[in-house]
């Protein structure tokens, strides 16, 4: 746990945050403050190159306040020109850069959004950073101009680079909860999804209560199991990973916990699960004997294994039109890809269509059968 005092509420707030939608603007007003920054702004996105690129999540924010016009008017207007983006997608992970240094000299001159929109929305001399998603998506994260005249000094940026992977874990588990459709959801209705193995911990770790879909998963042992009420991994190695991640996670005293993910195995050759331990804050109390201290995420999805742009080149589909195709091949329902995809159903619906035309097919069986073909599972 970091020893720096202003990281605490802001992690306290960012575990409120994820099961909360309506609590992010009070914790980006935090990491403003932390920060000593105008205003920040957070993606999650999908796509290697400005044209291709699909966005499930954005927020640009001034000291709490957010700015939906500079928003969209970044990414309908600039986003598309923005001389930095290949550059950004490009950093290496976690690796913090000052938004001029992403500019060529020329380009510091040249730049229509370097010139016209970041002068603007104040972020002309913040700073960068690209963090690795899941799935091959990217986390982005900005932050605007100083406030005071010590700028972005060495201190302050390694403030940035503690408090990176936290945002990271934030995006991650709310995008977990987004695509089992239960984002918003309170601790009790999480229990009501199907979409995700959930469990409920107390302050001691000890599994109090869990959905359906979590106790199959411990039921089932092929990789996690319950052991006179504790959560346990199959894997020696994984089970200590498991041990060393749950404790941090409790909240202790006035330190909040610390979030976590990760990777557990399966026997065999079943695709493994993929573990988010979330702390609960004070703010979501339930109405049991027991206070739930930590929320435990359970993913056992395969991961994709077809690439949309190979799809797409090969059947001769927009980049939109791809993703959708690859999962509508991998079972998903409109709907889901509609949540999947942060898209109306009504659009996905369109983008069907738009694929059934260029295809020349009327099935969505036939579509299916092309696409697992090109990853190699037709049948």
């Amino acid at each position: 746990m970091s020893k720096r005092p202003a990281l605490q509420p802001i992690l306290a707030s960012l575990h409120d945050a994820v099961l909360d939608d309506a609590r992010w603007p009070a914790c980006s007003a935090l990491i403003d403050e932390a920060c000593r920054t105008r205003g920040n702004i957070l993606t999650f996105a999908r796509g290697q190159s400005p044209d291709e690129t699909e966005i499930y999540l954005a927020r640009l924010y001034y000291r709490g306040e957010r700015h939906r016009e500079l928003e969209r008017e970044y990414f309908d207007v600039y986003y598309p020109i923005d001389e930095r983006i290949p550059r950004l997608i490009g950093l290496p992970d976690s690796e913090v850069v000052h938004i001029a240094g992403l500019y060529t000299e020329e380009e510091l001159a040249t730049s229509v959004t370097f010139n016209e929109h970041l002068p603007i929305s104040e972020f002309r001399s913040g700073v960068n950073v690209r963090m690795d998603g899941p799935n091959g998506s990217r986390i982005t994260w900005s932050a605007a101009e100083s406030v005071d005249r010590d700028g972005w000094s060495f201190d302050r940026i390694e403030f940035v680079r503690e408090l990176l992977p936290h945002l990271r874990e934030y995006v991650v588990v709310r995008q977990a909860l987004a695509d089992a459709s239960a984002l918003g959801a309170s601790l009790t209705e999480l229990l009501d999804t199907g979409g995700l193995g959930i469990l409920h911990l107390d302050g001691r770790g000890r599994i109090v209560t869990a959905n359906d879909r979590g106790r199959d998963i411990l039921k089932a042992g092929d990789a996690l199991y319950d052991r006179l009420g504790f959560l346990r991994a199959r894997s020696p190695a994984e089970d200590a990973a498991l041990q060393r991640a749950l404790p941090r996670a409790l909240p202790a005293g006035d330190e909040p916990g610390a979030a976590a993910s990760l990777a557990i195995g399966r026997r065999g050759h079943r695709p493994g699960l993929t573990v988010h331990i979330n702390p609960v804050g004070d703010g979501e109390l339930d109405f049991r004997p027991w206070r739930v201290a930590a929320l435990v995420l359970v993913d056992d999805h395969a991961p994709a294994d077809i690439d949309p742009a190979r799809v797409g080149a090969a059947l001769g589909l927009t980049a939109a039109e791809s993703r959708v195709a690859v999962l509508l091949a991998e079972g998903m329902a409109v709907g889901r890809i509609a949540a999947v995809t942060g898209r109306s159903e009504r659009t996905v619906r369109w983008h069907v269509q738009q694929i059934f035309d260029k295809r020349g097919i009327s099935r969505q069986v036939d579509l299916v059968r092309e696409v697992l073909a090109l990853g190699g599972r037709g049948g």
